[in-house]
């Protein structure tokens, strides 16, 4: 019997909310070849990011960890060294990796510094400073600037569409090789470049405006107010949100996916392929744009699309799952082992039956947007919880959490945080959020994200807070932690201190 070859393909963008994809409910969004992979497979739609900014999103898509564990708690700080990449752990069991695309993990600016990373195939390595390395001075200017697409630019100028090319020149030379792929294009994250007909596609087009642009932002946390600024003033009736670039370059992207999805079903039938977006964007929900300190579904909540032999077509799976169930899904469906360190579960066996619960909630966490910015708020510690129906989210350096119940305040308007009929519900929530920054070694970890306003039951402070100590398990890479008392390898990696 021929043994089955092991093939996944990620494909990624940037800045996508889930109601920029047609499968998603909003058809004059134009996106025919991401439509028809849900139609393949398995629509996610209560998918979360890890992180909504770009380098920390990605961080625990590759490693399989939280950015607190792995280092890059904002853009430009870079994974830790002793942190290992999913390319370095199948590379280690004989898989071929390849990496093409926006990476934003080396501690480098936005465009990253042009280097192969250790466990990727260094002839496909394409980060976005290599693209800027093949362009003139004249030309890098001019794809920094939207006003480009005036010009009516080539498909060929694009990085997207040279991404692209790479991707399908590995399908064709390795249909028979085990092979872990990624694609991560820029698109349509600005200046959102598109050629015609996308850079006019939606010129005169104006995105719904969904209820909670409404949102006054009353009775929510005071960091909003401050990230809303002028847009809470804001005629919201008189509103329009137009964004044709944004718009067009995610039509455009998606054709780019196409030109992949085509080949793949040529070159690789068999493989698991899966879609999703780094983040979304507020576009004036809740009077927010961008992406930022927020678990708001605009801002978090991403689209994940599977599809595969053996996966059920067609199928929408509500069950919240994350950026962190990524990399143990890819390792299960190579065969590995899912190394201890990991702090997410493979969620492949729902991926074959949706009837399988995997996660009983989520969490997205934020720290800061950048290191080399002083604004975008700067320090923003937020940790929150979602179990697929109560979110959760508490803010450190704010006297406002918040909390929203999904199915009677879907476009979460209404903050229940002081409410009393929900509080057991708020409590469990916050108990299972605690121990979840234990379990994870959470370095910003401790008694003031248990005593919040709202919880009246709060255990006192103490100097010990929970009293145990927690040492890093990475058993594939490292020898045991020693001891603080003895010197000896560590029996139990977490024990009273």
């Amino acid at each position: 019997m021929e043994k089955k070859k092991r093939q996944v393909i990620l494909l990624m963008t940037d800045s996508t909310r889930q109601d920029m994809l047609g499968c998603y409910g909003n058809k004059a969004m134009n996106t025919p070849c991401l439509d028809a992979m849900a139609e393949e497979g398995i629509r996610y739609s209560n998918a979360y990011s890890c992180q909504p900014v770009c380098g920390p999103a990605r961080s625990s898509i590759f490693t399989g960890t939280y950015p607190h564990s792995n280092g890059s708690v904002a853009n430009s700080m870079p994974l830790g060294a002793n942190v290992k990449t999913i390319g370095q752990r199948l590379t280690d069991n004989g898989i071929h990796t390849a990496y093409i695309g926006k990476y934003h993990l080396d501690g480098g600016d936005y465009f990253g510094l042009g280097r192969c990373p250790e466990g990727w195939d260094p002839y496909y390595w394409y980060d976005m400073k290599c693209y800027l390395e093949e362009l003139s001075e004249e030309e890098r200017v001019l794809s920094r600037t939207s006003d480009t697409n005036k010009n009516r630019i080539k498909p060929e100028f694009t990085f997207g569409h040279r991404c692209a090319d790479r991707a399908i020149d590995f399908l064709q030379k390795y249909p028979e090789e085990d092979f872990f792929l990624t694609v991560s294009f820029d698109e349509p994250h600005d200046p959102a470049l598109c050629p015609e007909p996308y850079a006019s596609m939606f010129q005169d087009y104006e995105f719904p405006k969904s209820p909670n642009v409404w949102d006054t932002l009353e009775g929510k946390p005071e960091y909003q107010k401050i990230w809303a600024g002028a847009s809470r003033n804001l005629d919201r009736d008189a509103l329009t949100l137009k964004a044709p670039y944004f718009f067009g370059c995610n039509s455009y992207v998606d054709s780019e996916i196409g030109r992949i999805l085509d080949c793949i079903r040529e070159m690789a039938p068999e493989a698991l392929v899966i879609y999703t977006s780094d983040h979304g964007d507020g576009m004036q929900s809740h009077c927010l744009n961008g992406k930022g300190p927020s678990m708001y579904n605009e801002i978090a909540r991403v689209p994940l699309l599977i599809m595969g032999s053996g996966i059920p077509k067609g199928v929408v799976d509500e069950q919240p799952v994350s950026h962190i169930n990524l990399t143990p899904l890819v390792l299960d469906y190579m065969g590995l082992p899912i190394p201890k360190l990991l702090e997410g579960r493979s969620i492949l066996p729902a991926v074959y039956d949706p009837k399988k619960h995997i996660n009983d909630f989520v969490v997205t966490e934020f720290t800061r947007y950048e290191i080399d910015h002083d604004g975008f708020g700067g320090l923003q510690m937020m940790r929150g919880i979602f179990d697929g129906r109560y979110k959760l989210v508490i803010h450190l350096l704010d006297s406002i959490d918040e909390f929203y119940d999904q199915e009677t305040d879907p476009y979460e308007m209404k903050n229940l945080i002081f409410d009393d009929s929900c509080y057991e519900i708020k409590n469990r929530l916050h108990e299972q959020l605690l121990e979840w920054m234990d379990q994870t070694r959470d370095p910003y970890r401790g008694y003031q994200w248990e005593r919040r306003p709202w919880r009246k039951d709060a255990k006192e402070a103490t100097w010990a807070n929970h009293g145990y100590t927690r040492q890093r398990e990475n058993e594939e890479y490292e020898p045991r932690q020693l001891d603080y008392t003895t010197g000896l390898p560590m029996k139990e990696a977490t024990r009273i201190k």
